[in-house]
């Protein structure tokens, strides 16, 4: 059912966008639980389909018939999610984009919350991401996870226990200035203190993927992670952000 909030003809606030690659079972479950949990004030849907050769393109315009505030771009061929969610910044017409990802693991009734904190954060907070309690990932995967936290956390010191949650709220004018690369949204934290904000976190309860497997395996959650962390570190140290104290 359409949310009548959704409907508004000025442009929204809120963006969620979504970069999905044969999600077809997930994605109509995850749309509805969109439209329950956001009924605080209008937004727009952004899908942008990354070269799905399942059903996934086919259940989102099935979704999108009867969801006017439903968008969906599409890749040609896929080219990650990284390349996904700038897709959709660059489309968004909302000030804040807020990001998930389409496997069902985050839950979009935390988006609610984290909105609210970037809110009462003000304009110094440019992020706001979730902290993911009681992983469901596999044991081998957690210790990826927690080898490069460490590596990350003594290299770039970015203040953040858990980059690798999809759901995050970001400024879009922000989100914009960043850096884009394969993999980015692993260092969005560091990216961030990059540019001269704060970033904010929400405890978040981890479920586990509905259907389908994940598109990551060891070298692109791990090797290639390692890699990519040298080169932010880089982009780090070489930013100046000027903070201008007076004008003519």
């Amino acid at each position: 059912m359409t949310s009548p909030i959704a409907q508004a003809s000025v442009a929204p606030r809120l963006s969620v966008i979504i970069s999905v690659k044969d999600e077809a079972d997930n994605v109509l479950p995850l749309i509805e639980e969109i439209d329950r949990a956001l009924t605080i004030e209008p937004f727009e849907l952004i899908f942008v389909d990354d070269g799905s050769t399942d059903a996934t393109l086919a259940n989102l315009r099935k979704a999108a018939a009867t969801r006017p505030y439903l968008r969906l771009l599409v890749h040609e061929t896929s080219c990650g999610k990284t390349a996904g969610v700038d897709t959709g910044a660059h489309a968004a017409r909302g000030d804040i984009l807020l990001l998930l990802d389409g496997d069902g693991q985050n839950n979009p009734a935390y988006l609610p919350e984290m909105i609210r904190v970037m809110d009462e954060g003000g304009a110094q907070v440019g992020m706001v991401q979730g902290e993911r309690q009681g992983r469901k990932d596999t044991r081998f995967k957690r210790y990826q996870s927690r080898l490069a936290n460490r590596i990350r956390a003594a290299l770039l010191n970015d203040g953040s226990r858990d980059t690798g949650c999809g759901l995050k709220a970001v400024r879009r004018d922000l989100h914009l200035r960043l850096p884009v690369f394969d993999g980015q949204h692993r260092f969005m934290a560091a990216l961030v203190r990059r540019e001269g904000y704060e970033t904010r976190t929400v405890k978040v309860v981890d479920r586990e993927r509905w259907t389908g497997v994940s598109k990551y395996g060891f070298w692109n959650r791990f090797g290639v992670g390692i890699l990519d962390l040298f080169g932010v570190w880089w982009l780090v140290q070489r930013r100046r952000v000027p903070h201008v104290v007076e004008r003519g």
